[in-house]
């Protein structure tokens, strides 16, 4: 008797602590995919975090207000609007006269296009005019929801579907989640630019969730799972199948792929498995001690010299075919 009383008490807590775990998972996911508009000042990246810190997060979630620009372009531009199935995307059109083509910027995650305008102006001056979004729920954008990469791929479709209207060659630089979302778009809704310029891709959803537990010093199982189980929940997908690597696995079109060496988010394994896996003409630049950061900011030279070659090279490169 006094055996199986304890049995129903350890079931008993057992069952406690599932529930607590699946509600904390699913506060801190919908805090994750959920941009307020409160006035509030945005979480700190976990690597600047001290321990108290860390741990009233891991207790109350991250703040995450919705970004905005706080910038505006230097150079002559035009504010339009274009429809996604995520709502009203707003754009900068930067045109250049008699453009090489055009090159459609999309940011990273708690980002917004105000963030991407150094690389805006020097595509413009390479004689390229340019194109930046603010994904659905940033920036001048509708919503508030940011699924890091899935539903924004259909924002990636909508703007180059707009541009491929227009004359000349279409070229994506992306970055973070919009190298995500730029990889779903071409492998699963059908969009076809000249080429690829993409930095820091992650791997997939759970290992982009590992990272940030493992950032905390927090082993990562099982809330990193129970993470992206409600993030998709949540947002109507199925996240664990939100994965660069299986993209890209299925992707022709040339890619340059970039990274940073000293990246604490998106590690050198998820990164070969990604170019390992490009179908397509590739080409690949890794920056020495740069992290999760814009690669200009302490490779100036390099960077433009890179992606203004890749500009040049990419469509030129014999095309592979599939396996």
């Amino acid at each position: 008797m006094r055996h199986a009383r304890k049995l129903r008490w350890v079931a008993a807590l057992a069952a406690v602590a599932f529930v607590l775990l699946n509600g904390v998972a699913a506060f801190h996911a919908w805090r994750f995919t959920h941009f307020t508009t409160e006035i509030s000042t945005h979480t700190d990246n976990p690597e600047q975090l001290t321990l108290p810190q860390k741990l009233w997060v891991l207790l109350t979630g991250i703040k995450n207000p919705k970004p905005v620009n706080q910038a505006t372009p230097d150079f002559p531009y035009v504010t339009t609007y274009i429809e996604s199935p995520n709502g009203r995307l707003e754009v900068w059109h930067g045109e250049v006269p008699n453009a090489r083509g055009t090159v459609a910027l999309f940011h990273g995650y708690t980002s917004s296009k105000a963030k991407l305008l150094t690389e805006a102006s020097y595509f413009r001056s390479l004689g390229y005019s340019v194109v930046l979004t603010d994904f659905a729920g940033n920036g001048g954008s509708e919503g508030n929801i940011c699924t890091v990469g899935h539903h924004e791929a259909a924002d990636v479709a909508a703007v180059v579907h707009w541009l491929q209207q227009r004359p000349g060659p279409v070229f994506i630089y992306a970055n973070s989640m919009g190298a995500v979302a730029t990889l779903r778009a071409e492998a699963e809704l059908g969009v076809r630019p000249t080429a690829n310029l993409l930095e820091c891709p992650y791997g997939s959803m759970l290992e982009t969730a590992q990272s940030r537990f493992r950032s905390m010093h927090v082993p990562p199982f099982p809330m990193a799972n129970l993470l992206v189980f409600w993030g998709g929940v949540e947002n109507n997908f199925w996240a664990f199948d939100l994965d660069a690597t299986q993209y890209a696995a299925r992707i022709t079109i040339p890619t340059l792929l970039m990274w940073g060496e000293a990246d604490p988010r998106v590690t050198r394994p998820e990164t070969d498995a990604i170019y390992a896996a490009l179908r397509g003409p590739k080409q690949r630049q890794d920056f020495p001690s740069s992290g999760h950061e814009p690669y200009w900011w302490k490779h100036k030279q390099l960077w433009q010299h890179t992606v203004a070659q890749a500009l040049e090279r990419l469509p030129e490169l014999p095309t592979m075919h599939k396996q």
